[in-house]
C-alpha cells in the first residue's frame, strides 16, 4: 500500500482525463430493421410457437418482453475500436419507452441481487437522459426517450504495458524488498556479527512467500486503481454522448439493402496482431524478422459481411477491398479461360458435393515475388533486401515452364458413399504371441470421389506415368492405369486424356455426355472462377441408409433434409471498385415463407 498513490498517480497520467475514444471504427455492424421489416412480419417470429415454448423453459429470454421493449423494424448497431488507446464498443438500440427501459433493468438487477443485501447498482436519471452504472459489471448504460446505448471500455490492466508508466523502482522495493534503506553509507564491508543458536527459529520478515504476497498485494492495488479511473472515463464518455442529444452512428461502409451488414477494418486487425508480434520480438530472436501489419495492410483494406435473409435463401456476402495493385493482379489470376476439355469427365449426375477453381497459375508465380516483398519487408528486412531474393528465384524459376505442370483447372467430386468390401491390413498375434501383419475383407464406409486437374507440361505427366509403370506402381489398363496394391478405399485409376489428368476411384461415374449438371456448371464458371455446392437432401439420405443411425436423429436428419435443398458458395470472377466477393448461400425448399421462420418451424419440429 505504500507506493498506491504513487501508483494511483501514474495511472491518471497515463490514462489521461482529456482522452476521449476515437470517432474512427474498427469494427461496424448494423441490423437493418427498416429492411428486414418488409420481407417478413416481424410479430411472426416474436410470436412463433417454438420462441413461446422456449419462453416457459427459460427465465433469462422473453421475446415478448424484448419486442415490447425495442422498436424491432428500425436500425440498431454494435461499432468500436480495437487499435486506439481507448478501445471500446457501443450498442446502439432504438426503443419504445424509455420508463420500460428504467422498469425493466431494475427488474433485472433485483433478480440477481440477494435478499436482504445492498444494491449493487445505480440509476440517475438526468433532464435529458438516464444513466445505469453497476459494482458488478463494467459496461454502463444510458438511454432517452429513443435509444438504449450500451458502452464499455475494454482495454485491460497489464503490469507490463509500457502506456502505464509507474515508478519501476517502487515495483521493485515491494516485490523484490533487496533495496537498501536510503541513509545507508557505502565503504568498507560490514562485518557480521557472532550468530546465536537458539532453540527456536525466528521466521524470517523477508521470505520468498511473504515478497511475493506482496507482489499481488500491489498488483491488485494497481489493477483496482486503473479499472476505478476507467470506469469514470467510460461513464462520463457516455454522458457526453446523451447530453447534446444522442445521434447515432453511421458509416459509408455499411449495405443498407443488406438486412444485417457489417464491416471490419482489416488493417486495424493486423495492427493488434502487429502489436503482438512487437511483444514476441522481445522474446523470440527471430520475431523481428515477422511480416508486420503494415505490410499486410497495404494490400486489404477492409472486409464487408452482409446477410440476407430471404424466402428461398439465406445468405452472407463478404466482400474484400483490397488496395488498386492487388486487385488488378487478382483480376488476371481469376480470369483464367478454362480447359474445356476437364468437362468430359465431369459426372453425369449431380453428385453429393464438389467444387471446380480456376486460376491463372502462371500468374500467381509471377506476382509471388512482388507480394512477397510488400508483406515481409519491415525495419529490419528492407525491399532491397527481399528483392534481391526473389530476383534469385525468379532466374531459377521458369514461372512459365512451372505453371505448366498445374494450370490452374482443379475439380473435385464426392460422387457417392457406399459400404464396399475393401481389403485391409490388421495385426494379430500367433500361438507364439508374436504380431503378424495380415490381410482382412472387411466392410467399410466409402466415399466414391474423382479429382480432375489439368497440365500441359509436354513430357512430365507422361514421364511419370511410364516411371509408375517401370517401378510397377501403375498397371496398364485399355486406356486407363489403375494402381497397384489394395486399399480401404477401393481401387484407384489414373486417366491422362493430353492435357487432362483424372484421379479418381469411381470410374463408372465419369462419362457424362454432356448432362443437364454439366451445362449448368459451364454456365456458373462463365461468371464465376470458383463454385461448389453440397446437396443436403442426397446426403441425408446417403447417411441414414448406410451409418446405423437411431430413429431420433434419422427423424432430425430427415426434418432438416425436408426444408434445406443445398449450400453453395460462389466467387464471381469480377472485381468492382477493387473488390471480391464470396457468396455463401443456404437455399430452401420452400419459396412462399421467409427462411427465418422456416428455421423457426425447424427447431420446432425437431423440439417435438
Amino acid at each position: 500500500m505504500k507506493h498506491f498513490l504513487t501508483t494511483l498517480i501514474a495511472l491518471i497520467a497515463s490514462f489521461g482525463f482529456s482522452q476521449t475514444p476515437s470517432s474512427k471504427h474498427d469494427f461496424f455492424v448494423q441490423y437493418n430493421g427498416n429492411t428486414f421489416a418488409k420481407k417478413v412480419n416481424l410479430d411472426l417470429i416474436v410470436n412463433h410457437p417454438f420462441l413461446l415454448e422456449f419462453k416457459k423453459n427459460s427465465s433469462d429470454f422473453n421475446s415478448e418482453e424484448f419486442s415490447a421493449l425495442f422498436k424491432l423494424d428500425q436500425n440498431a448497431s454494435i461499432v468500436g475500436n480495437f487499435t486506439d488507446s481507448i478501445p471500446y464498443y457501443q450498442i446502439t438500440i432504438p426503443i419504445k419507452n424509455k420508463d420500460k427501459i428504467k422498469q425493466f433493468l431494475i427488474k433485472t438487477q433485483q433478480k440477481k441481487q440477494a435478499p436482504g443485501s445492498l444494491a449493487q447498482y445505480e440509476i440517475k436519471d438526468f433532464p435529458n437522459y438516464s444513466l445505469f452504472t453497476s459494482n458488478n459489471q463494467k459496461l454502463s448504460m444510458a438511454w432517452n426517450d429513443s435509444y438504449l446505448v450500451i458502452l464499455e471500455f475494454t482495454k485491460k490492466y497489464s503490469a507490463v504495458d509500457p502506456t502505464e508508466a509507474i515508478d519501476e523502482a517502487a515495483m521493485t522495493v515491494d516485490s523484490v524488498a533487496v533495496v537498501p534503506p536510503l541513509d545507508e553509507k557505502y565503504g568498507d564491508p560490514v562485518v557480521p556479527a557472532p550468530v546465536e543458536i537458539i532453540e527456536e527459529p525466528v521466521m524470517d520478515t523477508t521470505t520468498p512467500v511473504e515478497s511475493k504476497n506482496s507482489y499481488y498485494i500491489e498488483y491488485e492495488n494497481r489493477k483496482t486503481a486503473f479499472d476505478s479511473i476507467q470506469k469514470t472515463k467510460q461513464t462520463d464518455f457516455l454522458k457526453s454522448l446523451f447530453e447534446k442529444g444522442y445521434i447515432m452512428p453511421t458509416s459509408t461502409k455499411i449495405n443498407p439493402n443488406a438486412d444485417i451488414s457489417s464491416w471490419v477494418d482489416y488493417g486495424g486487425i493486423l495492427s493488434s496482431f502487429g502489436s503482438s508480434l512487437n511483444k514476441l520480438t522481445k522474446i523470440m530472436p527471430y520475431g523481428k524478422y515477422f511480416p508486420t501489419q503494415k505490410g499486410f495492410g497495404s494490400f486489404i483494406k477492409g472486409m464487408n459481411f452482409d446477410f440476407y435473409f430471404d424466402n428461398d435463401n439465406a445468405r452472407i456476402e463478404e466482400t474484400v477491398e483490397y488496395s488498386k495493385e492487388v486487385a488488378s493482379i487478382l483480376s488476371e489470376i481469376n480470369t483464367r479461360k478454362i480447359n474445356k476439355k476437364i468437362f468430359n469427365y465431369f459426372p453425369e449426375k449431380e453428385p453429393l458435393a464438389f467444387l471446380t477453381y480456376h486460376f491463372n497459375s502462371e500468374k500467381v508465380l509471377e506476382k509471388t515475388p512482388e507480394l512477397t516483398t510488400e508483406i515481409f519487408a519491415n525495419t529490419f528486412v528492407t525491399k532491397e533486401d527481399l528483392s534481391l531474393v526473389t530476383d534469385l528465384i525468379s532466374t531459377i524459376v521458369d514461372e512459365k515452364t512451372s505453371a505448366t505442370l498445374f494450370d490452374g483447372d482443379l475439380s473435385l467430386f464426392l460422387h457417392d458413399i457406399q459400404s464396399k468390401e475393401v481389403t485391409a491390413k490388421a495385426t494379430e498375434y500367433n500361438d507364439n504371441f508374436e504380431a503378424i501383419t495380415v490381410e482382412k475383407k472387411i466392410n467399410k464406409t466409402v466415399p466414391l470421389f474423382s479429382v480432375i486437374f489439368t497440365s500441359t507440361h509436354p513430357t512430365f505427366g507422361d514421364k511419370l506415368i511410364q516411371l509408375g509403370l517401370r517401378k510397377k506402381a501403375l498397371l496398364q489398363k485399355e486406356n486407363y492405369y489403375e494402381f497397384a496394391g489394395n486399399s480401404e478405399y477401393g481401387n484407384f485409376f489414373l486417366i491422362k486424356d493430353k492435357d487432362v489428368v483424372v484421379i479418381t476411384n469411381s470410374f463408372e461415374n465419369l462419362k457424362n455426355n454432356n448432362s443437364e449438371f454439366v451445362n449448368d456448371i459451364k454456365k456458373e464458371l462463365k461468371r464465376n472462377y470458383f463454385t461448389s455446392r453440397l446437396n443436403i437432401k442426397r446426403i441425408v439420405d446417403t447417411y441414414s441408409n448406410i451409418e446405423k443411425t437411431t430413429a431420433k436423429s434419422t427423424a432430425t436428419l430427415t426434418k432438416v433434409a425436408s426444408k434445406f435443398k443445398n449450400v453453395v458458395v460462389q466467387s464471381p470472377k469480377k472485381i468492382t471498385d477493387n473488390k471480391l466477393m464470396v457468396e455463401f448461400r443456404l437455399n430452401t425448399v420452400e419459396t412462399n415463407k421467409n427462411v427465418m421462420l422456416q428455421t423457426l418451424d425447424l427447431l420446432k419440429e425437431i423440439n417435438k
